[in-house]
């Protein structure tokens, strides 16, 4: 039976009532949400059996050519201006002071190498990091803890969010630039070792050297994975 609900949307028509009534109801809420919307979080509101991927194909194709386009962020969906078109709506705003160069050099290591606990964070860059600075990620919604690493101490382990993605025009983890590109943007030099590699990052369910947190887990107790001064970095 289950089945044949799931079915259900497929053997309409693709213009028939239902399909035209869902897609409308699936526009509404993504013009609505604040946040790039999963689609599951749909399902309540559309018909049984409704095409969820089907019915945001067709509306990321009715969005390409307009002001706004219909972009992936990960597994969610959300409006966003063309890209053509962003310089338009620039407007007086209260900016954001910029990240430190530690702020994003630890994000760029996050994304890259997650997930990562604060100490190899530090293997990494080889100086300390501040709690603060982490903080600093994590408010801005573009850190999140994803859970604990199976080893002494149970350190936290980081990631990046679906935000960090909308933040920076991506898709998917997967892409982020890789080293060619990175060496074309001259952010590498061209004179590396032959045998350096870009780490090919992943920010999927946990790895199974990682525990989940709990309900009631706030990190707070990463202050003992490495006893440095919390103070702000210089480097």
């Amino acid at each position: 039976m289950d089945q044949e609900n799931n079915l259900a949307e497929n053997n309409e028509p693709e213009n028939s009532e239902i399909v035209r009534r869902n897609l409308r109801v699936l526009e509404a809420l993504l013009f609505a949400a604040k946040e790039p919307l999963h689609l599951k979080e749909a399902i309540p509101f559309l018909s049984d059996g409704a095409d969820l991927e089907h019915l945001a194909e067709r509306l990321t194709e009715k969005y390409k050519h307009a002001g706004v386009n219909l972009v992936k962020r990960g597994d969610a969906y959300a409006f966003r201006t063309a890209q053509d078109l962003g310089f338009l709506l620039r407007r007086e705003e209260t900016e954001r002071k910029p990240l430190s160069r530690a702020a994003l050099e630890i994000m760029a290591i996050i994304a890259y190498h997650q997930p990562v606990t604060r100490s190899e964070i530090e293997d990494v860059r080889g100086v300390a990091t501040s709690k603060g600075t982490l903080d600093v990620l994590m408010e801005a919604g573009w850190v999140r803890m994803r859970g604990r690493r199976r080893s002494p101490g149970r350190p936290v382990t980081y990631g990046t969010t679906p935000e960090f993605l909308d933040q920076f025009g991506l898709e998917a983890i997967t892409d982020l630039p890789g080293l060619n590109e990175l060496k074309g943007t001259g952010l590498l030099s061209a004179n590396l070792p032959p045998d350096f590699t870009v780490p090919a990052p992943n920010d999927g369910d946990l790895f199974d050297n990682e525990d989940p947190l709990d309900a009631d887990d706030d990190g707070d107790d990463l202050l003992t994975e490495l006893s440095h001064d919390d103070l702000d970095e210089q480097y």
